[in-house]
């Protein structure tokens, strides 16, 4: 293998629990509930899929189903898209719903697999080439940077900078242009296959992992260090 390409958001890095989520926008906002009402609007939000990176929506409704569609094409429809689901869950303010959208789009609001780290360092000490390929609607860099792991990423490639979305075989592409391999040579890893699945049909090596809770998977990314030997 010439190069590897890691999906982000359950793969190298983890968003932080829905309650954690909401909690830190009402401390922020100086708004101050009791737990019980704090877990039933955590837990109506995470039903609602209205954490990016969270849980998908349990019943997406109609009037967002084309926006959902085709969400990390652009800034401005993910975001539609996650407010959108977002405002499914009445919130003590309004604007809550904006802040919680901001909030995970924070390096504090993602911690890397306990893995990570090592594994991209030692693909980087093989001479492996390394991309981010990532269905998102903003600039994931300062978490990478912030996380001490940007030192290790060769090559960014998001879809919503693209205007194009995984599975589309075009993202996975631009990602071996950008590090200047053939895709025979690639290994996409990823966590999900009908979205990472998409980097076969340039003829790319797949490797899923779990999506879990870091606290769940601490070794999962380790396999890799054996796929590209």
């Amino acid at each position: 293998m010439m190069a590897v390409l890691f999906d982000f958001s359950g793969t190298l890095f983890r968003i932080e629990s829905t309650e954690s989520w909401l909690r830190a926008v009402l401390d922020e906002a100086g708004i101050t509930v009791s737990e019980p009402e704090l877990t039933q609007a955590a837990k109506a939000l995470r039903v609602a899929g209205a954490q990016p990176g969270g849980a998908t929506p349990a019943q997406l409704p109609a009037h967002l189903a084309e926006v959902w569609r085709i969400r990390d094409e652009s800034a401005e429809l993910h975001r539609a898209a996650y407010t959108g689901l977002s405002h499914q869950v009445p919130l003590p303010d309004p604007a809550l719903h904006d802040t919680l959208y901001d909030r995970h789009r924070t390096p504090a609001a993602w911690a890397p697999y306990p893995d990570a780290a090592e594994v991209l360092q030692a693909l980087c000490e093989r001479g492996i080439g390394i991309g981010v390929v990532s269905n998102i609607g903003w600039d994931l860099r300062p978490v990478f940077r912030e996380h001490g792991l940007d030192r290790y990423v060769d090559a960014y490639v998001l879809s919503y900078e693209h205007g194009i979305q995984k599975p589309d075989p075009r993202l996975f592409a631009a990602a071996c242009e950008a590090l200047e391999v053939d895709p025979a040579e690639v290994l996409m890893v990823g966590d999900d296959q009908a979205a990472d699945g998409g980097a076969a049909a340039l003829g790319c090596r797949v490797h899923l992992v779990d999506h879990l809770p870091t606290s769940e998977r601490p070794d999962g990314l380790r396999a890799v260090l054996d796929l590209v030997d």
